[in-house]
């Protein structure tokens, strides 16, 4: 494990239980300019991660939901992007389907990620090239047949509003995209379709996915990756289709038609 990965563990647990402090009392939830949830869990979690991110890698860009939501250098070497709570409507609601989503990108692409979700006590690791681990275990995307007699499509709020869905798979809307995308790379679903997911919601599951065996691509062709200077982030959705092998890409790619 490098040090950078180790590190980001360390931080994504540290931004959980920050977290989980504020969940355990009254949050209040207010509407951005682009109509999504905000709370001050939110912002806390960002500062923090920031600040540590600063303190031990100086000099290193960021990308954040809240703080930093614009690139103010080019994307070249290392930087991070930091999601310091997907899934905020459930974290506000008292549903555990939120977590933190730290990945460092090398070079405008996903070179190592975290994305933990301490109410679900869910934690995945991943490096380019080294493979990617759920608990400590090795991650490997298996169709979830063979083990279980039933399966999902996992796909985000928008999805019904925007297109015409007609998969065989059950539906299943979970509030978070990195945990919608976490679940393709484990096959607990055999497809993930995410219509608005941004940046910082991608950078750590989009390594995940690819490093765990299955397939991950941008749905119109925008793809997220390498990051670019002239991309404003906190307007740019990036619609994403994640499977666990090929054949299922493909049946999504076929039967998800823009209404």
């Amino acid at each position: 494990m490098t040090t950078a990965l180790a590190f980001a563990i360390q931080l994504a647990q540290q931004a959980g239980q920050l977290l989980l402090n504020h969940h355990n009392r009254t949050t209040s939830a207010r509407l951005k300019s682009d109509q999504s949830i905000v709370t001050d869990a939110d912002l806390a979690a960002d500062r923090l991660i920031a600040g540590e991110i600063h303190a031990n890698f100086p000099g290193e860009l960021i990308l954040s939901e809240e703080l930093q939501p614009q690139l103010s250098g080019k994307p070249g070497g290392s930087m991070w992007v930091v999601d310091p709570l997907d899934g905020t409507t459930n974290f506000s609601l008292g549903l555990p389907y939120w977590g933190i989503s730290i990945a460092r990108l090398f070079n405008g692409k996903p070179a190592m990620g975290v994305l933990y979700f301490p109410q679900l006590d869910e934690l995945y690791s991943v490096q380019a090239g080294g493979g990617a681990e759920y608990n400590g275990s090795t991650l490997v995307c298996e169709h979830p047949l063979v083990n279980q007699p039933v399966s999902f499509f996992s796909c985000c709020s928008r999805t019904y509003r925007k297109f015409d869905i007609k998969l065989r798979y059950k539906p299943r809307i979970l509030g978070s995209a990195a945990y919608s995308l976490c679940s393709v790379a484990r096959g607990i679903a055999v497809i993930a379709f995410e219509a608005t997911p941004k940046i910082w919601d991608l950078a750590a599951a989009w390594l995940l996915v690819q490093e765990a065996g299955g397939i991950i691509e941008s749905y119109d062709g925008l793809a997220p990756f390498p990051l670019r200077e002239d991309v404003d982030y906190r307007q740019t959705s990036f619609p994403t289709l994640a499977a666990i092998s090929a054949p299922q890409l493909a049946e999504a790619r076929q039967k998800i038609i823009r209404k």
